[in-house]
């Protein structure tokens, strides 16, 4: 496996990624988010959590997972190392997050599901996310919008600013980010195949019939997907679906998507010229921090809406 010494995030950082970024930093509304989350929202309730309710993974606990995942993190020369976790949950899936103590939960329906060399290529990901402070904004995210719809008013403040284009530009640049993840998946496995197929696994592989499953028809389900674009009906379908007419946004690009744009970059001369180590350069480092500088003023307001909200929510505990 490659290792990509002093790599810069920017050196393989998808364009629509950056551009997305860019483009939910100029919304109204975002700086004020920023500073609130900083304020309010700390890792260590969460990283108690995992320590409480899941294995984490060392040299003597998971010993083979925790030895990919060193070779991950040196590979894509982060420092310091993130934690990992697994989770008991059948479901194929894992995430990134934290920004002071970034860490990794990898869920046993992904361990059972996939193989080593895919296992790999899911901890690529996940890590590409820390590598390029994804986490940081994820967890914003989040925050907003669950702040935003928790009690109505009550919402630390900030439900007048989370407008629709904010969430919405949330999510389109989550999309956009998981397409910089799978460039770093590339970039440790230097092989596209157990990345293309740990997306087939996860979009519906099964263990028992796993035999019955071709990775080149999934590329060919991948080529008459972006072929349905010549419809421009399909495309407004495709736009109304990303953006919640099933239910919910979708936080990642639809999987077959993700095998074109990843077989695309395989072939560009920007991913050769980085495995021949011609690559922008940056000391190790992982999440990006979000500068935020409350007044004095702003801090105590923002604690006093919390001590209302948390006066209602025992009111309403009471009433039960």
């Amino acid at each position: 496996m490659p290792t990509y010494t002093g790599i810069s995030s920017e050196a393989f950082r998808h364009p629509l990624d950056r551009q997305a970024e860019q483009a939910l930093r100029n919304l109204p509304g975002f700086d004020l988010i920023a500073r609130k989350f900083v304020e309010f929202v700390y890792e260590r309730p969460q990283l108690v959590y995992l320590m409480g309710n899941t294995i984490q993974v060392g040299p003597r606990q998971y010993s083979t997972i925790y030895h990919m995942f060193r070779e991950c993190v040196r590979d894509l020369d982060i420092y310091p190392e993130p934690a990992l976790f697994v989770q008991q949950n059948p479901q194929a899936n894992s995430y990134a997050l934290g920004q002071e103590n970034p860490y990794i939960v990898i869920n046993t329906g992904i361990l059972d599901l996939l193989n080593e060399a895919e296992i790999r290529a899911v901890l690529a990901h996940e890590l590409g996310h820390i590598k390029c402070g994804h986490t940081i904004l994820i967890q914003m995210a989040m925050w907003a919008m669950n702040a935003a719809s928790a009690l109505g008013e009550l919402t630390f403040g900030i439900g007048n600013f989370v407008s629709q284009a904010l969430i919405y530009a949330f999510f389109e640049w989550r999309r956009k980010a998981e397409l910089t993840a799978d460039r770093a998946a590339l970039l440790v496995m230097d092989d596209l195949n157990p990345v293309l197929l740990s997306m087939m696994k996860v979009s519906g592989g099964s263990i028992k019939y796993a035999h019955e499953c071709s990775l080149q028809e999934f590329i060919k389900q991948s080529q008459s997907y972006h072929s349905l674009d010549e419809d421009g009906l399909n495309q407004v379908y495709k736009f109304l679906i990303y953006n919640g007419s099933q239910g919910s946004m979708l936080s990642h690009p639809f999987p077959v998507e993700r095998v074109r744009y990843l077989q695309e970059w395989a072939v560009s001369e920007e991913y050769q010229q980085i495995r021949r180590g011609n690559y922008q350069r940056s000391p190790a480092s992982g999440a990006v921090n979000v500068a935020a500088e409350p007044s004095a003023e702003e801090v105590e307001t923002l604690r006093r809406q919390i001590e209302e909200l948390q006066q209602e929510i025992n009111k309403m505990k009471d009433s039960e």
